[in-house]
């Protein structure tokens, strides 16, 4: 009877040192961020170079998702000039792709650097894309926050001008108005994908 009391005592404390151990070996980059948006936790999936996805569950799949927050770091972006020339070549790059549906601008404060918006519907032969595209500084970094829709098919943009005008301003004042993302140095700190 004593050498099982020892042997249960024994894989307690095996146990317990296994979980403390694990437990102090995470590092930030284990711990997962989320993005929530409009009552939706959107959850990373995806990370290079800047650029980081995040998908609601049950769109997994970064081939045929249908809603996506991306943030993007620019690290050279530090003050408002540079993160205005950011927004503009955004919105060239938009134009190329797709039509502007709406730009706006908040100008600085006291309390805050200016920030900027792009609105856009980019697409494809196989897809439509309604982009919400923030310009903000965010600990001194300039970060481009964009929410995106996708309408899958060949003939959708009357789907696409439906959701729009049922989502559009809510996701747009959503989005100027989010102030809950993660910080440029916890996005770095993500796994990067190759």
């Amino acid at each position: 009877m004593k050498l099982d009391h020892r042997i249960t005592r024994w894989i307690f404390t095996m146990a317990y040192l296994l979980m403390v151990s694990t437990a102090s070996a995470a590092s930030p980059a284990d711990k997962a961020i989320s993005v929530f948006f409009r009552d939706v936790e959107y959850q990373h999936r995806w990370s290079k170079g800047g650029q980081n996805e995040f998908t609601p569950q049950g769109q997994e799949d970064l081939s045929s998702w249908r809603d996506m927050m991306t943030l993007n770091v620019h690290e050279s972006v530090t003050n408002g000039d540079q993160l205005a020339e950011t927004a503009n070549k955004t919105l060239t790059n938009y134009q190329r792709a797709g039509k502007i549906l709406r730009t706006d601008s908040k100008p600085r404060t006291p309390d805050r650097p200016a920030e900027h918006l792009v609105v856009a519907v980019l697409g494809n032969p196989d897809f439509l894309e309604a982009v919400f595209a923030r310009f903000a500084l965010i600990e001194g970094v300039g970060t481009v926050t964009v929410y995106s829709h996708r309408v899958y098919g060949k003939s959708v943009g009357q789907s696409m001008s439906e959701w729009l005008k049922t989502n559009g301003p809510q996701v747009e004042s959503a989005l100027m108005s989010l102030d809950k993302l993660p910080t440029p140095a916890s996005l770095k700190a993500l796994p990067q994908s190759n």
